[in-house]
């Protein structure tokens, strides 16, 4: 094992999908000459070449209906958009072609690739390019949504995402790039659908994805200062849900509280909490809470940006909501 950045751990898949299998390319802006916009790419144009790591213009549908059209045609693109704010200029792609040509084909084509690059608050960058779209994607048939927390999860997630036969939605953040994690050094793969329990506990279920993996663990190490003992559990994919998990969770501790960045109106925790309290209704002792982002458009001022994201306190009293029956 060794310590190492979570674009490192990106890095790292990319290559060595591309070294194991030839089809495999990736292609996006700034991708190559300037080694990738957040520097996820470094050294990949030396090493492969320009047929392999494309730069392109800024022109999210054009270089998406390229890759859909190299993905029907037996290659396995990686397509990197800058951030998936961007992602919406090439929505009819994905949406409306990556995702549909396996059932209008009957079967007959497959659309294997990766859209990735990241997603959410990266500071202050304001409205337009702090969104969580994660939820848009997922309720799309055809299409799996893949949001790891940290770089051992982003690596082998990411090699299983490439060799997978679906179009990925494979989502980061900017403010994850630098995060640091134990990463082995012999090849692992990760399978897609299955969620895992970052910590266990038998008072509450804290689930979360993505960055907000950080808010709901650091919530629960508070939390345990108080005598309160938190289940951790990180979705990791958010099409196809590990279900089975969360509802053997919850059978445990009684209670839930979703920790979530996106908007609250049909969303990943809005999903979570119909299914808990449909299929483990009987084991609840309080209702399913959420927390998520305030329902506004991300501010700019960093003042602002606190107020409206989950946080720790937050999610620290939601937990406590549920545990004693507070009112909201």
């Amino acid at each position: 094992m060794r310590s190492i950045q979570f674009r490192e751990a990106l890095r790292e898949a990319m290559q060595e999908e591309m070294r194991r299998d030839e089809r495999v390319f990736l292609m996006g802006e700034e991708v190559a000459d300037y080694n990738g916009a957040y520097k996820v790419s470094q050294g990949m144009l030396d090493e492969f070449g320009p047929e392999r790591v494309i730069d392109t213009p800024i022109a999210e549908l054009g270089f998406a209906g390229i890759g859909v059209g190299a993905a029907i045609n037996g290659l396995r693109p990686i397509i990197e958009f800058m951030t998936f704010n961007f992602s919406l200029v090439a929505i009819d792609q994905v949406i409306n072609s990556a995702a549909k040509i396996m059932s209008m084909s009957g079967g007959q084509y497959s659309a294997p690739m990766v859209f990735r690059g990241p997603t959410g608050s990266a500071g202050m960058l304001s409205s337009q390019h702090s969104q969580n779209f994660e939820n848009w994607f997922a309720n799309t048939a055809g299409l799996k949504v893949v949001v790891p927390s940290n770089p051992y999860d982003a690596k082998g997630l990411l090699k299983t995402c490439i060799r997978d036969n679906d179009p990925i939605i494979f989502m980061e953040s900017e403010q994850m790039y630098g995060d640091k994690g134990e990463v082995p050094e012999e090849e692992y793969l990760i399978p897609i659908g299955v969620a895992d329990i970052k910590r266990e506990g038998s008072d509450v279920t804290i689930v979360s994805f993505g960055k907000m993996m950080k808010v709901a663990l650091a919530a629960a190490d508070e939390l345990a200062k108080d005598g309160i003992n938190a289940e951790v559990i990180d979705l990791r994919t958010v099409r196809p849900i590990d279900y089975k998990t969360l509802v053997e969770s919850v059978k445990k501790t009684n209670r839930m509280v979703v920790v979530e960045e996106a908007w609250p109106l049909a969303s990943i925790s809005a999903e979570l909490a119909y299914h808990i309290q449909s299929n483990a209704f009987d084991y609840m002792d309080a209702p399913v809470k959420r927390v998520t982002c305030r329902d506004v458009p991300l501010p700019y001022a960093p003042t602002l940006i606190e107020a409206s994201l989950p946080n720790i306190e937050r999610t620290i009293d939601a937990v406590k909501q549920v545990m004693y029956q507070k009112e909201a």
